[in-house]
């Protein structure tokens, strides 16, 4: 994985400090070529990460991308799954065979929705949860996707159940189906390595806050810390600046002296985008994870 990539809350009005901020960046961003020209400057400074939701509008982020091959000849993208508001929109707009028949894959339709179909009689989760996941990978197609991420709001909610075979269906089937590696993102991380080393999924990429104040660190300060020096895994931060609350310089030089395979951030503006870069080149160890 690269040590820096791009995140897209700042495209779609998230952010976690000021409502005020999010709706000016909603509307900002509320025509797709606004996005892509942000994505054309993170791509241009040396980002080639774009780490974002299933989010509709990301569908023609894709599309653009595979428009133009040569341009992005080295774009990568971590597609983060389930975006949760999209399915209740279809719902809403098209009914719920509607919105099945909007997000199933082209191809295969009938074999898709008789596997739903009989996953759904025999409450056989696993078939529904596959057929979820290449309900959102339908966008990606034909383009580079080698981490696939399971949301938070996913994971957290499955933690909380304890339904913990639900992670080992989600890694095995993106590894056969894609060729990825699987990553989850959660606000627990120390809780989510417990359950996925008893599984045994080894060395699992996980993406949660990561920060010098413990902001949204859920599970504690310390647990996270010892994690990240005792435990086997891949772990991405995000939040480093704390929403702000963390000076830049001093939110990375910390971050990058944890051990940490990743940063994902935010950014709508050249000069962030490029200062960003330049403080982790400059603080990124040389003896960590490339």
């Amino acid at each position: 994985m690269d040590k820096l990539l791009f995140g897209d809350n700042q495209f779609f009005g998230v952010n976690h400090m000021s409502e005020e901020k999010a709706r000016a960046q909603s509307m900002r961003f509320q025509d797709t070529s606004a996005i892509i020209e942000v994505l054309d400057v993170a791509y241009d400074e040396g980002i080639r990460t774009f780490m974002c939701t299933t989010h509709d509008r990301i569908a023609q982020v894709c599309d653009h991308v595979r428009a133009n091959p040569q341009r992005y000849a080295d774009f990568e993208f971590y597609p983060c799954m389930p975006y949760a508001h999209k399915y209740a929109n279809a719902v809403t707009e098209h009914g719920m065979l509607g919105a099945v028949r909007r997000y199933l894959p082209d191809e295969g339709f009938l074999d898709a929705a008789m596997r739903g179909g009989m996953s759904l009689a025999r409450k056989d989760i696993e078939g529904i949860t596959t057929l979820l996941v290449d309900a959102e990978m339908k966008m990606f197609a034909g383009l580079k996707t080698p981490v696939i991420f399971l949301q938070n709001v996913v994971v957290d909610f499955l933690l909380g159940l304890n339904f913990k075979e639900a992670f080992r269906i989600f890694a095995d089937h993106v590894r056969k189906a894609y060729g990825a590696e699987p990553g989850f993102i959660t606000m627990n991380m120390p809780r989510l390595l417990d359950v996925l080393e008893e599984l045994g999924i080894d060395n699992p990429v996980v993406c949660a806050n990561i920060n010098k104040i413990g902001f949204r660190m859920c599970g504690g300060f310390e647990a996270y810390e010892h994690a990240l020096k005792n435990r086997r895994f891949r772990p991405i931060a995000m939040s480093v600046f704390a929403s702000g609350a963390i000076p830049p310089a001093e939110a990375i030089e910390w971050v990058c002296r944890q051990g940490i395979e990743s940063i994902v951030f935010g950014a709508s503006s050249r000069g962030n985008i490029r200062s960003t870069k330049q403080l982790v080149d400059k603080h990124w160890p040389a003896t960590a994870p490339a």
